[in-house]
């Protein structure tokens, strides 16, 4: 009988969460939302030198060098092809623009405060860095950076660079653009902190573009994905025995943190390895704090990475 009402008590629980999800669903789906888009790849493509001065008066933003500099980008010939290549790809932004607006109505949603950008897409010389600009009331989209990771333009980038060069991932980078403005930096060097601070980033993700796959947030393939869940226990029992969690090595970043073609842990199995485990596992770190404790997703932001391992009670997968 005991087991029967904890299993009634537990599908109640579960109705109750669902219900709440889909009212969520339903009220930012509500959010009227004005997007902007404005192809100013194309519109420069189509371009001759005696359109600039109209080009300028209707993009100032975009003009701080002397017209001689871009006549000459309107006559180089591998700005040309640049600019074909990305007319191609992207003859139509529909379906970039529905993902965009779904993910500005949930910013709207969990943040009222924040303005919605006026998106303009340009190209920049493959500058994957700075493939997205998120300013107050301007959002800068780099489209030669997403022409896919097979294409020729891309054929002395490492693998691991290449791979997140598809449309598939611009909304993902959208929403990183925007976590880095909301999500403070973290409040002390060690490991541990910086790895919590990207499982804040990860974990608004979650929020704000709910429909799309973890792959997409992270920047995995489904295979690097496979092999993080797969690996999650040996992954933190070996921060544990190598007293990495309260380490303030600025080496740990290169190794677990930042973009790479796999993690180093010293061991065989490194080439088989995805990069950014750290940032795996602070995500997963932040998911069982939110899911162990009811708190708001602003007030998750600023609490101490500190205090959110502690409360997560995290326990890796098998």
């Amino acid at each position: 009988m005991k087991k029967l009402i904890f299993t009634v008590f537990s599908g109640s629980l579960l109705f109750i969460a669902c219900n709440n999800t889909n009212k969520v669903a339903e009220e930012i789906d509500k959010i009227p939302i004005d997007l902007k888009v404005m192809r100013f790849d194309r519109d420069f493509a189509a371009a001759t030198p005696d359109k600039l001065p109209v080009l300028r008066k209707e993009f100032p933003y975009l003009f701080p060098a002397p017209d001689s500099v871009w006549v000459a980008k309107m006559q180089d010939s591998l700005q040309i092809e640049l600019f074909q290549e990305v007319g191609n790809t992207f003859n139509s932004f529909m379906d970039e623009e529905d993902g965009l607006i779904q993910l500005f109505k949930h910013i709207r949603y969990y943040f009222p405060e924040q303005q919605t950008p006026k998106v303009i897409t340009v190209t920049n010389d493959v500058d994957y860095d700075n493939r997205i600009i998120l300013a107050d009331t301007l959002l800068f989209i780099g489209l030669d950076n997403y022409l896919g990771p097979e294409h020729r333009f891309y054929g002395g980038f490492q693998r691991y660079i290449a791979k997140t060069l598809d449309r598939k991932y611009m909304i993902s980078d959208v929403a990183s653009a925007f976590a880095k403005r909301v999500v403070p930096k973290p409040r002390d060097r060690t490991f541990l902190a910086r790895m919590v601070y990207f499982g804040k980033e990860l974990y608004l993700k979650d929020m704000l573009v709910p429909n799309i796959p973890d792959t997409e947030k992270i920047g995995y393939t489904q295979e690097e994905l496979d092999w993080a869940i797969a690996n999650e226990e040996p992954i933190w029992r070996n921060f544990i025995e190598q007293e990495h969690l309260y380490s303030t090595n600025n080496k740990l970043n290169s190794r677990f943190l930042d973009p790479a073609p796999f993690s180093k842990f010293g061991l065989e199995l490194d080439n088989e390895s995805p990069g950014r485990l750290g940032r795996y596992i602070g995500w997963q770190i932040v998911r069982a704090f939110m899911d162990a404790n009811e708190i708001g997703l602003k007030q998750l932001l600023t609490m101490p990475e500190e205090e959110i391992f502690k409360k997560s009670n995290y326990k890796p997968r098998n």
